[in-house]
């Protein structure tokens, strides 16, 4: 079983001097990853429904620092040499196809093959809105910009034809170290399992219950035998709120019978006495289940 963090670009650790000790005392903790959130924009007085509250409304006030996810994880893979950096999620349908392809293939290289790439559709009606995209066809546009980053990364000479992006005999250099980047679908919905099944190399619903992960898990495992795919190769990542405190080794492995290969915890949990907490949860947690 791995183990992540994540909205690790959260809290006290928007600052610079916190997030590189937090990494760096969750890389010596046995950590595997660190998961960013993102949103380019929080419009004010939103009306959308935040989908994982019962509010309806983000933890925490509007206006708490959400850092560039790319440019908070290159900042800290200067700093570590281990740890995995992931975006968890970046709302994929927002950014240029061409222009992330590059930032993404350029981070990977330079921290040697350390980066995941989970995406979402996003949810924040407003801030589409802000950014000129259109909210209908974020979906479509997911799965397209999808395949064009893997196409930029794999051919030499990139040439792609789509609804929403075309480009012909495109030269993307550096390429991703190892020749593409792993892409987690996230998302607690049987569109998003779809999705993953169709197009991810893993899946990352954000939360549930067992049995409502168990039947998400089996709709992404069909859809990717639908698509011709290998659901075997599937990975599968869920949040592990419950994977901390008294319990933890028992929800650990009741996770990993279901299929879970990467549990993910809420960077909250660590932010008092953060070297502390993350070394004990490694001592106590994570040497038992990593062996």
């Amino acid at each position: 079983m791995k183990f992540a963090i994540a909205f690790a670009n959260t809290g006290p650790f928007v600052q610079a001097e916190s997030a590189i000790s937090f990494a760096r005392a969750a890389e010596n903790a046995g950590f595997e990853s660190l998961w960013t959130v993102e949103h380019v924009v929080v419009p004010a007085n939103y009306s959308s429904s935040y989908p994982y509250s019962d509010t309806g409304k983000m933890p925490g006030r509007d206006d708490h620092p959400i850092p560039d996810p790319l440019i908070w994880l290159a900042y800290l893979a200067s700093a570590t040499s281990r740890i995995r950096l992931a975006t968890g999620i970046l709302i994929l349908a927002q950014r240029q196809p061409l222009v992330v392809a590059k930032e993404l293939a350029t981070l990977d290289a330079l921290s040697g093959g350390r980066l995941e790439l989970g995406v979402g559709v996003g949810w924040l009606r407003e801030e589409f809105d802000a950014l000129g995209v259109s909210f209908e066809d974020r979906g479509r546009r997911t799965d397209e910009y999808i395949a064009a980053l893997r196409t930029l990364w794999s051919e030499k000479e990139a040439t792609f034809s789509g609804e929403f992006t075309s480009f012909a005999d495109c030269i993307s250099e550096p390429k991703p170290l190892k020749g593409t980047i792993p892409i987690h679908i996230g998302g607690s919905t049987e569109i998003a399992a779809r999705r993953a099944g169709r197009l991810g190399d893993g899946f990352f619903p954000v939360e549930g219950d067992h049995d409502t992960l168990q039947r998400l898990f089996d709709v992404a495992r069909t859809s990717a035998h639908s698509a011709g795919r290998n659901a075997d190769e599937l990975s599968f990542t869920t949040s592990g709120r419950l994977a901390y405190g008294e319990r933890a080794l028992d929800e650990v492995a009741a996770l990993e019978r279901l299929g879970v290969s990467r549990v993910i915890l809420p960077a909250f949990l660590f932010f008092k006495d953060t070297e502390a907490a993350l070394s004990t949860y490694g001592s106590e947690v994570i040497a038992h289940c990593s062996k």
